[in-house]
């Protein structure tokens, strides 16, 4: 089947309803006073979070503002896929696809379209299987590769040949599987959030150590120590998923605390991103059931033989922004992998950049892929 389906996101009433019950019934847990964030998000952050959702959030607002775009659903590799197909309306425009990661969702990119279609560019902003309205992924072996063939096949049934993907987080490992498996497709990869294939993956010689310069050392010490101290949720999805399922499945609260770690920086910008956007994402997830299916998505990655292999360099120009509170990315160890011909270290923003200042990321992706022209 390649039919491509028009699509509106209409929540029903009954499933409002339950959220507000189950939050009305939440039973917050304790916490040892005065540790703020050491320990995971806080009691006040999660009780501001539920009380923002009973009292003064819309969702019927945000469901509007997001059906205000064109979306489509179709089915590749018996899985549906969901997305957005906003046109500049201008000739030339360049296809761009943009890939959000966990526990982002399509929603990451609103604040972004005006900018980049104004800039000539048509998006195309799919729900990763297993995310949102993609729906549960219904079996095994939904990794980055598979991943990345089904967006190929997605770019192919719209009409778009050639194009350029930008991805953050997940998306940043997927964006550069795209190039490889059709660098002739492709004419550029952008990536934030940059880690698998952007950062070095083993131990490092002492001598190399003291070749780095003052950020990059200080880049090092921040991968190292979120590696030590900030990586368990990493561990727990890639090993054990359904174990944490049931909680982020079954309760808005639990949903609330296991996304707002990621989502303040385990603490350190609890207000980075604005609450009701915070909320509109989080509730794709609570509304469509696939916080499970999305964090499978560790799990996948984690059994695939191919994943920990080296991955041959594309050839496609490739751009890369670190933006200043999620700065890991170190160039000498992207050069290998990656043909990069733009390397932007911004001031401001954070892992979530698309969210949290689309206009300063907008204009950066929009000045890598124009000068591919």
């Amino acid at each position: 089947m390649t039919d491509i389906t028009p699509f509106k996101i209409a929540i029903p009433e009954a499933k409002l309803a339950d959220l507000h019950q189950r939050l009305a019934n939440t039973i917050l847990a304790n916490e040892v006073p005065g540790a703020g964030w050491s320990y995971g998000p806080t009691t006040d952050f999660v009780a501001g979070m539920i009380d923002r959702l009973q009292n003064g959030f819309d969702w019927r607002a945000q469901e509007a503002a997001i059906n205000q775009h064109p979306q489509f659903t179709t089915e590749i590799d018996g899985q549906t896929i969901h997305f957005l197909h906003v046109k500049a309306g201008t000739q030339n425009a360049i296809p761009l696809l943009l890939l959000h990661g966990w526990p982002g969702s399509f929603v990451e990119f609103l604040g972004a379209i005006a900018p980049l279609t104004a800039a000539g560019f048509d998006l195309v902003i799919p729900s990763l299987p297993g995310f949102g309205f993609s729906g549960p992924t219904r079996e095994a072996g939904w990794n980055d590769g598979r991943i990345a063939n089904a967006l190929l096949e997605l770019m192919s049934r719209i009409g778009y040949q050639r194009f350029g993907v930008q991805g953050g987080d997940a998306g940043a490992v997927i964006a550069p599987a795209i190039a490889r498996a059709a660098p002739d497709r492709v004419i550029g990869v952008h990536v934030n959030a940059a880690t698998m294939g952007f950062i070095p993956m083993g131990p490092i010689e002492p001598s190399d150590i003291a070749s780095f310069s003052d950020a990059e050392k200080t880049r090092l010490q921040r991968l190292q120590q979120f590696m030590a101290e900030r990586f368990g949720f990493n561990a727990l999805q890639s090993s054990r998923p359904q174990t944490v399922a049931y909680g982020i499945t079954d309760s808005p609260a639990g949903l609330i605390a296991w996304l707002a770690d990621m989502f303040t920086g385990f603490g350190d910008s609890p207000d980075a991103v604005d609450r009701d956007k915070f909320l509109t994402n989080l509730l794709i997830y609570w509304f469509t059931g696939t916080a499970a299916s999305s964090i499978r998505l560790y799990y996948e990655n984690a059994h695939d033989p191919e994943a920990w292999s080296p991955k041959p360099n594309s050839g496609v120009p490739t751009g890369v922004a670190v933006f200043a509170r999620d700065e890991v990315a170190i160039r000498r160890f992207s050069e290998d992998g990656n043909t990069i011909t733009r390397w932007t270290e911004l001031d401001s923003g954070g892992h979530f950049a698309a969210l949290e200042v689309p206009q300063v990321w907008a204009a950066e992706v929009a000045a890598f892929f124009t000068g591919l022209k």
